[in-house]
C-alpha cells in the first residue's frame, strides 16, 4: 500500500527526504489551483506560470523549515501568495492587501434597490433580485462560466483573494483567514461583497438578453 500523502505528517516527512512521489502528488494536487490563484494578481498566464515555478522551487527549498504551525497547503498558499504579489507589484496588477483592514467601504448591494422612506416596508427590497432560468443558475456552460471568470477578474484585489479561495477553490473560512491573516468579520464581508457583485453583473447580462 501506498503512503497516505493526505496526512501532512506524512507527506512533509516524504518531501523531506526527496520522495518524488510525493512531490508529483502534491504537483496533480495543487498545480492547478495555484496557476488560478496567481493568475489574479498578474496580467499574463504565462507570468503566473513563473509564478507558480517560483513557488514549487521555494517549497523544495524550505521543506526543511517548514515547522507545521498551520498546514502544508495554507504554507504552500503563503509562498504563492507572496510571490505573486511581488510579480503583481512588478506588473502594477495590484495593491498589497491590506491585513484585517476592510479596504473598500462601497455597499455590497446598491442602495437604491432598497425602500427608503416609506413607514411599512423601509428597507426591504424595491427591485429584488430576479430568480433566474436553469442555465443562469447552475453556470454550467461556456459562455456563463467565462463570464464569471471575468466578472471575478474585475473584483478589488481583496475580494477577488477571498471569493477565489472560497468558492473556486473550495477553501473553508477558517483557511482563508489563516492563509491570508485577516479577521473571519474581515473574510464575510469581503466574500459576500464579491458575491454580491458577481452576481448584479450576472443579473445585468441575464437581464439584458431577456430584454433584447
Amino acid at each position: 500500500m501506498g503512503a497516505d500523502y493526505g496526512d501532512d505528517a506524512v507527506l512533509v516527512d516524504a518531501l523531506r527526504t526527496g520522495d518524488e512521489a510525493a512531490f508529483a502528488w502534491m504537483l496533480e494536487r495543487y498545480d492547478a489551483p495555484l496557476r488560478r490563484m496567481a493568475r489574479n494578481f498578474v496580467p499574463t498566464t504565462a507570468i503566473a506560470d513563473e509564478v507558480v515555478q517560483d513557488t514549487w522551487l521555494a517549497v523544495i527549498e524550505g521543506i526543511d523549515r517548514f515547522e507545521q504551525r498551520s498546514s502544508l497547503k495554507t504554507w504552500l498558499y503563503r509562498i504563492l501568495l507572496n510571490i505573486a504579489r511581488t510579480h503583481g507589484a512588478k506588473e502594477q496588477r495590484t495593491i498589497p492587501f491590506a491585513t484585517n483592514t476592510i479596504v473598500d467601504d462601497e455597499p455590497a448591494v446598491d442602495p437604491h434597490r432598497f425602500r427608503r422612506f416609506a413607514l411599512k416596508g423601509r428597507g426591504t427590497w424595491a427591485q429584488p433580485p430576479q430568480p433566474w432560468s436553469e442555465p443562469e443558475r447552475s453556470a454550467l456552460d461556456a459562455e456563463s462560466r467565462s463570464f464569471i471568470e471575468h466578472a471575478v477578474d474585475r473584483l478589488p484585489p481583496d475580494q477577488r483573494e477571498v471569493l477565489t479561495m472560497r468558492d473556486l477553490l473550495d477553501w473553508s473560512a477558517v483557511e482563508v483567514c489563516d492563509a491570508l491573516g485577516i479577521t473571519d468579520a474581515n473574510q464575510r464581508v469581503l466574500l459576500h461583497r464579491g458575491r454580491s457583485k458577481v452576481r448584479a453583473t450576472l443579473e445585468r447580462h441575464y437581464g439584458e438578453g431577456r430584454e433584447s
